[in-house]
This record gives C-alpha cells, sequence and structure tokens, in this order.
C-alpha cells in the first residue's frame, strides 16, 4: 500500500501539470503573447539586440545545425577554461586547484551534451565560480539547445511546402528565458525553504561526538543549481553524492519535488507538440507510450528492491524489510526506486541512491530505460524528438505490412526520413556497445573495475549507457575518473548528443519542404490506442534486440547467480 500511494500520488500530480505547462510551453515556443511576456518581453528585446540577433530571420536545417553546434563548441570550450584557470579566479574559498585537463574535458563535455556524468566530487574539486559560471549556466544553455531542436522538428511537421524551421537563436532565448528560468527560480525559493543550502560563505567546520578531529561541511551556491538540473534533466549534482546528499535533499518534501521535476518538461512538451502541430490529440498518444513503459519499468524497480536480496536476508541482515543496501534511511526503498526510474526515464542522471547497490533486476530497470534511447520522456526536448524519430520508424513499419507509403501527420515518410531515422536509433547503441567492448578487451579499461564477474561488467556496461545515451547516472564501484574513462566517455558523450541531433534536424527540413497530404481509408492514425501499442512495441523491440545479449552478461546472470546462491 505505501508503494501504490507514493507512486499513485507521483503520477497523478505529474500528470496535472502536463496540460497547463505544455500549453504554456506551445505559446512559448510559438512566439505567441502568453503570461510572462510583459514582465521578460523587455529582456527578450534586450538580448537580441546586444547580440545583433533578428528572431525572424528563418533558418534552413543546416543553417540551424551549424548555429547550434557552434554555440554548443564555445560553450564546451568556456567550461574547459574555467576548470583549468579556477585556481586563478575568484569565488574559491576552499582553495581548490586546477582541475586535470582529461577530468576537465570529461566533465566539459558532459555538461555541454547535457549529460552532466561526474567522475569527481563537487565538493572537493570545483570553486562556486566553476560550478554557478560554468556548470549551471551549460544546465540552462544545453537544456535549452534540445528545446530548440524539438522546436524545430514539430515545425517541420507543421509547416507545409516550407524551406526553413524557425530561429535557433530566438528558441534558445525563449526556452531559456521564458521557460528554465522561471520555473528554476520558483523551485529553487522551494528547495532553500526545505533546508537547501544557498550561500557564498567558506565551508563550515563542525565538531563530532565520535572523534576529536572537526568535520568539514561543504557549503555553496547549491539550491540554485539543483533547481535547474533537475528542470533541465541535467542531473549533475553540486556535491559528490549527488541528491543523497542531505544538503542537496534534506525532506521528503524536496524530493517529491525534485522527482517531479526531473519529469514534468519533458512530459508537458508532449502536450506542447500535439498543440503546434494542431491536433493535441497526437501529443497525449506520444504520452501515453511514454507513461505505459515507465509504469512497467518502475514496478519491475520497485518489487525488486522490496523483495530483496536472499543472500543479504540469510546472513540476518534486514530480514523481510527489502534491500536497504545503498540507500537513504529518510526517502526508504520506494522513493529510490521511483526515483532511479524516473531519472534515467528523463535521461536526467541525479541519484538519490546508490544504484550499484540494487538487486540485478533493480539495476537492470535505470540500466535498460537508459538502453532504450532515453524516450521513455527523456531528456528535456530530445526525449520527445528521440520518439518522434520512434514514431516514423513506427508508421514505416505499419505502411510495409499494408502495402502502401506511410504517413505521419499528414506527411509522406519516404526514403530519407527512415535513413535519417535508422542513424538516429542504431547510433546511441553503437557507441554504447562499442565502448563497453573496448572497455572490457583494454588493460585500463579492467583496471577501473572493483567488482570482478558479472556485477563489474555491468559497471562497465552501466556507465557507456549512461555516456552513449546522455543521461549521466553511474552505477558506481567503477574507476572512471582516469584518463582512460575521462576521454572515452567523453567522446561517447559529444557522438550521442551531435550525432542524432544533425539527422533529427535533417528529418525536419525534409518534412517541412514536403505537401500535406490528405488522409485516407488506409492511413493509419495516429492518435489512438492501436498506434500507442505500436509505438511502445516498437520501442521495447528495438531494445530487446539491442541488448538483451549484453544484459544476459550482466544483470541477468548476476540475477540467477543469486537465486542460485540462496
Amino acid at each position: 500500500m505505501n508503494a501504490f500511494t507514493q507512486c499513485g500520488l507521483y503520477l497523478v500530480v505529474l500528470l496535472a501539470l502536463v496540460k497547463p505547462l505544455g500549453e504554456f510551453f506551445a505559446r512559448v515556443l510559438a512566439g505567441e503573447r502568453h503570461l510572462l511576456m510583459p514582465a521578460l518581453g523587455w529582456l527578450e528585446r534586450l538580448t537580441y539586440k546586444a547580440s545583433g540577433v533578428d528572431p525572424r530571420h528563418e533558418m534552413k536545417w543546416t543553417e540551424y545545425a551549424v548555429t547550434a553546434l557552434a554555440f554548443n563548441l564555445a560553450g564546451l570550450l568556456a567550461v574547459y577554461a574555467l576548470q583549468r584557470l579556477q585556481h586563478l579566479l575568484p569565488l574559491n574559498p576552499a582553495g581548490l586547484g586546477a582541475v586535470s585537463p582529461d577530468s576537465s574535458w570529461n566533465t566539459a563535455v558532459s555538461f555541454a551534451t547535457n549529460t552532466n556524468w561526474q567522475g569527481y566530487g563537487g565538493e572537493s574539486t570545483m570553486s562556486y565560480l566553476s560550478q554557478m559560471l560554468g556548470l549551471a549556466v551549460q544546465n540552462f544553455v544545453s537544456a535549452a539547445t534540445g528545446i530548440a531542436v524539438l522546436a524545430a522538428l514539430i515545425r517541420g511537421f507543421a509547416r507545409k511546402q516550407a524551406g526553413t524551421i524557425g530561429n535557433f537563436w530566438a528558441d534558445l532565448t525563449r526556452s531559456t528565458l521564458y521557460i528554465l528560468l522561471p520555473l528554476s527560480f520558483l523551485l529553487a525559493i522551494a528547495l532553500v525553504s526545505q533546508g537547501v543550502v544557498q550561500t557564498f560563505d567558506p565551508y563550515a567546520t563542525a565538531q563530532t561526538i565520535g572523534s576529536s578531529e572537526p568535520q568539514m561541511l561543504p557549503l555553496g551556491p547549491a539550491a540554485s543549481q539543483i533547481a535547474v538540473k533537475q528542470l533541465g534533466t541535467n542531473g549533475g549534482g553540486f556535491f559528490g553524492v549527488n541528491s543523497a546528499h542531505p544538503f542537496e535533499n534534506p525532506t521528503p518534501l524536496a524530493n517529491f519535488l525534485q522527482m517531479l521535476a526531473i519529469l514534468a518538461i519533458p512530459a508537458a512538451l508532449c502536450i506542447t507538440f500535439g498543440r503546434m502541430v494542431g491536433d493535441v490529440r497526437q501529443g497525449w498518444a506520444v504520452l501515453a507510450a511514454m507513461t505505459v513503459v515507465f509504469v512497467g519499468m518502475l514496478a519491475v524497480a520497485v518489487v525488486s528492491e522490496q523483495l530483496g536480496n536472499p543472500i543479504l536476508e540469510r546472513a540476518g541482515a534486514a530480514a523481510g524489510e527489502g534491500n536497504m543496501e545503498g540507500k537513504e534511511v529518510r526517502l526508504g526503498i520506494v522513493n529510490s526506486a521511483l526515483w532511479a526510474t524516473a531519472t534515467t526515464a528523463a535521461s536526467n542522471g541525479s541519484v538519490n541512491s546508490m544504484h550499484d547497490s540494487f538487486t540485478p533486476l533493480g539495476g537492470l530497470v535505470p540500466m535498460w530505460n537508459m538502453q532504450l534511447g532515453e524516450v521513455i520522456f527523456g531528456g528535456v526536448g530530445s526525449g520527445l524528438y528521440g520518439m518522434l524519430v520512434f514514431a516514423l520508424i513506427a508508421v514505416f513499419a505499419a505502411g510495409l505490412m499494408i502495402g502502401r507509403t506511410p504517413e505521419y501527420l499528414g506527411k509522406k515518410i519516404e526514403a530519407f526520413e527512415v535513413k535519417m531515422a535508422s542513424v538516429a536509433i542504431l547510433l546511441p547503441p553503437l557507441v554504447v556497445l562499442l565502448g563497453t567492448a573496448i572497455a572490457v578487451l583494454a588493460a585500463p579499461g579492467r583496471a577501473g573495475v572493483a567488482n570482478p564477474g558479472a556485477h563489474g561488467f555491468s559497471e562497465i556496461l552501466y556507465a557507456f549507457s549512461s555516456a552513449g545515451n546522455n543521461n549521466g547516472s553511474a552505477f558506481a564501484g567503477l574507476s572512471a575518473n582516469t584518463p582512460f574513462y575521462n576521454t572515452a566517455l567523453g567522446l561517447a558523450m559529444l557522438f550521442a548528443r551531435y550525432w542524432l541531433l544533425i539527422p533529427v534536424l535533417a528529418i525536419a527540413g525534409s518534412i517541412a519542404a514536403k505537401r500535406t497530404v490528405p488522409t485516407g481509408p488506409g492511413t493509419l492514425p495516429t492518435h489512438g490506442p492501436l498506434f500507442v501499442a505500436l509505438l511502445v512495441g516498437v520501442v521495447l523491440v528495438f531494445g530487446a534486440l539491442t541488448f538483451v545479449p549484453a544484459l544476459a552478461l550482466g544483470p541477468i546472470v548476476e540475477h540467477l547467480q543469486m537465486l542460485a546462491a540462496n
């Protein structure tokens, strides 16, 4: 009953938010008048004037892609420079030194790509300036880039025989100014009220009862960064243990608000999609497909963790109380499993428990969530445009079955769109599986494994699944802050983000140029239960065919070993 109540409340509140937020986002991305325009419109206009941007200038998909890539490259270089020079810069009360070149590279790529993988401890590595001017800024603009690309793809479906898909700078500015900033401000205030730290004071010290040595208490402007890390599906923690840290996530209410923030924007953007293409039912259908898979994954995670580890129970550890290893007592099993499912469904990557300590099947859920392509809600913008790519494949498969040219939202899906969709779908698995294979074969890759056997393989597979799908969460137990893993995972993040972005924008440009064809008796309705089932089936079959062999070597065989040992 506890599990049903907590998970049910979460889903009800989340789904209640999607319509008002989705309608508002649609107005913002369409450039229509909305609630915040009187208060912040002057700042939008000032931004365009200061940067020399004409928001009315329409871009072809090639110009849109080059602009997005150039902007993200500039952000990557800026974050790298800040880390390498932080010992010379202000707002460094702990006197932290320069970050190593390989770690700086990895972190710069990670935050520019909206992955936020962290191989370091934030409180012992990053100055306040690096956290705020470097990482927090990228939390905003990398998330806004995902929303911008989604807006361009939606315009491709909505427009008829058009040669352009919008203006990247306008989409970036509006997403940041009207969506991410106001929501982050409100969430940060709420988190501060719950005890999340927000200060520029130096680190504090406290005298503990059990030791004569004082304990260092890391502080910093954490609440503002935590708000956008959740809302932007970034996930990078201000402190090393992320949202398991009591200064980041001190109360059940703070935990609930952060979990809502993880999925709120990705879920609401489904309604934005429906409204912008002129048929809200299309958005609800995609949201339904996402929710069905999410609930199924959540059930497996919660049940697996509630059943516990029979080996530990046989040894007399927490018999009958489920698997509490690696979980915060103040949060418990259900909130830990719910968070793990939400954060890996949403390309968020923040954690409030140790995924490495989950049961084998409980740990399989966050891993497979990522391996499905981060389309079950997914990152802000990127999750939905990934799911729309799957929708193109679904209607293509349906068209093959009836011998008819497939259509989606009145646009014929032809060879070019299918080729680009195939590239977008197949690239992340290639990055994950190839990276895992290299790490398993290479001595530096094996050197980072603390647990030999099936679990050690799972740790490597999880790391590349996280990087290769721009999630950022870690199984832990893997020493990843090494030149080998910093370099390899950094490359995986780059390929997964930008080699996916380009074919998506190519699809947008191709679809926008097409005329709308009228529906006929052979047209597959894409707003009903049949299409929802087909879309869910395509996503799950893709994940099963691609990753079940690898999962069989890791969590599945580990589960069988656990049962055999019992």
